[in-house]
């Protein structure tokens, strides 16, 4: 009899329009990395959702060291001994580490707070597993990988055995990353057991023992990840083989399309600026990508760019003209396209159709209003079309509503309607966070596509792999200010990281 201590059976969760999960087995061994694969709106997160209690299941069972369990809320997840880190971190910002790890659990004698016990046991944890986080910071003033600690560290205060990971190294840097795995390592040495979200199948051959693959829903099966490889894995997880590699024509430089000049962004946060004295340019036919870890100036940057923010200095040209005080619609016009960080506070209006979000950047023209009235059939069919043409999944095509989409599709939707307009400057922040394999390659060969076809290309990125493939040249951002500047094939990855972190700088010409 296998020691499973966690087993899901048959599970099945419905939404509108589609089946989420549909009759789902998952069995984690005790003290294994066990690795959870899909594609975006697989069902991945649904039914780890369904684990922690924040859905409940349609159908099928949860057994806990072979027991049969309800788990109705979070609560009980907890009291199971079940932990998760969110991909989006659930921590108050304005809050210290150490109340953020207590929150919810606070040590109470005569109706005082004892912080003083509940620090000993954190720093205690910090130490033991190697997390070394300042007790005392505000979340808000430290780095987002520090934040993940503190996630980690809430999980282990509740002295939970199951920990669930969704997505944890999204906004990590490779060093982090390396940390990160390590960690999970020594939780197994001890006996706790791990479940691991993932689309990195470099991570998941780094520390995973086992991997379920999931695809639309459905469970395509388990493997051991010691007998598999990544050209497997992934055939499982899509239905097709993925190139692994970004395909670019030799290079065609054209006029200078973009022009940063002096480019100062105010920061919100702080007292000193966060985008500081920036300047470079980017030519048609060519793809440059602005990289660096969250947090150093890059989302300033971008909303300055694309007239989200003021600037408090420098100047931007856009083909020729001056867009510094441009609004938005009027760059739009000009030629620039976005495909923006944050796809749900800036990409999509959630509750309105599929087809609505696809004309936002086009309705007023005639094409699709006329004296003032939109033309809905005139939406529809350009909708279909973009739908089709992008091979946008929805549960009910052009009238879905996008909230109820997959995170990948929600993407793809920004992409379609961005490049639809045949913009002269696409910038695209982060195109690829979050999204599997199979979206990734899609999305890649579309800013490509656009390079190839004569266009320039933005990319503010910091996944690694995606800074190192796609761009023809790279522009490291640390602290508001560009230090250092390369050509893809004439840097490692390490010293691109060691760049990212501030550990190294371009001065003068030469290395500092």
């Amino acid at each position: 009899m296998e020691d499973f201590v966690i087993e899901m059976l048959n599970i099945t969760k419905e939404f509108p329009g589609i089946k989420a999960n549909d009759d789902i087995t998952l069995q984690l061994r005790r003290g294994e990395v066990h690795a959870l694969l899909g594609e975006n709106g697989a069902g991945k997160s649904t039914l780890m959702s369904v684990l922690f209690g924040l859905y409940q299941p349609d159908a099928g069972v949860i057994k806990k060291d072979g027991k049969e369990v309800k788990i109705h809320d979070p609560n009980d997840a907890n009291d199971l001994g079940i932990g998760m880190v969110h991909q989006h971190f659930k921590l108050v910002e304005i809050f210290t580490v150490l109340e953020n790890i207590i929150l919810g659990m606070e040590p109470v004698k005569g109706g005082f707070l004892k912080k003083d016990e509940a620090r000993k046991k954190v720093v205690e944890l910090s130490e033991r597993y190697g997390l070394r986080v300042d007790p005392d910071a505000k979340i808000e003033d430290i780095s987002v990988g520090m934040q993940q600690r503190v996630e980690i560290l809430k999980m282990l205060y509740r002295e939970n055995e199951i920990l669930i990971f969704d997505e944890p190294t999204a906004v990590l840097t490779p060093q982090e990353i390396d940390e990160l795995m390590e960690i999970m390592r020594g939780f197994t040495r001890e006996g706790k057991s791990i479940l691991f979200i993932t689309h990195k199948l470099n991570e998941i051959m780094a520390v995973a023992d086992r991997c379920t693959v999931l695809r639309k829903g459905k469970y395509m099966g388990t493997v051991d990840v010691k007998t598999t490889t990544k050209e497997e894995l992934s055939r499982m997880m899509v239905g097709r083989d993925v190139s692994f590699t970004v395909e670019k024509q030799p290079q065609k430089l054209g006029d200078v399309v973009l022009d940063v000049q002096h480019v100062t962004v105010p920061s919100k946060v702080h007292k000193n600026d966060a985008v500081k004295d920036v300047s470079f340019q980017v030519r048609a036919g060519e793809i440059v990508c602005l990289a660096g870890i969250e947090g150093n100036g890059q989302t300033e940057f971008a909303y300055g760019l694309t007239g989200l923010e003021k600037l408090s200095g420098g100047t931007i040209t856009l083909c020729g003209k001056d867009i510094t005080k441009m609004p938005i619609r009027e760059r739009s016009k000009l030629g620039m396209s976005h495909i923006p960080e944050d796809r749900h506070k800036h990409g999509l209006v959630l509750d309105f159709s599929l087809a609505e979000n696809l004309v936002l950047q086009q309705y007023w023209k005639p094409k699709f209003q006329s004296g003032g009235f939109i033309r809905k059939g005139e939406v529809a069919r350009y909708a279909e079309k973009l739908i089709e043409q992008y091979d946008i999944r929805s549960g009910q095509g052009a009238e879905t509503v996008v909230r109820s989409m997959s995170g990948g599709n929600q993407q793809k939707a920004i992409v379609a309607r961005e490049i639809d307009k045949e913009p002269e400057l696409l910038v695209a922040i982060q195109p690829t966070r979050g999204l599997d394999v199979g979206a990734i390659e899609y999305i890649h060969k579309q800013l490509v596509a656009q390079r190839d076809a004569g266009k320039a290309v933005l990319l503010v990125s910091l996944e690694l792999d995606e800074v190192m493939n796609v761009p023809d040249r790279i522009l490291v951002m640390y602290e508001g200010e560009i230090v250092g500047e390369f050509k893809p094939d004439e840097v490692t990855v390490e010293e691109l990281g060691l760049y990212m972190a501030g550990a190294k700088r371009k001065g003068g010409g030469q290395d500092e």
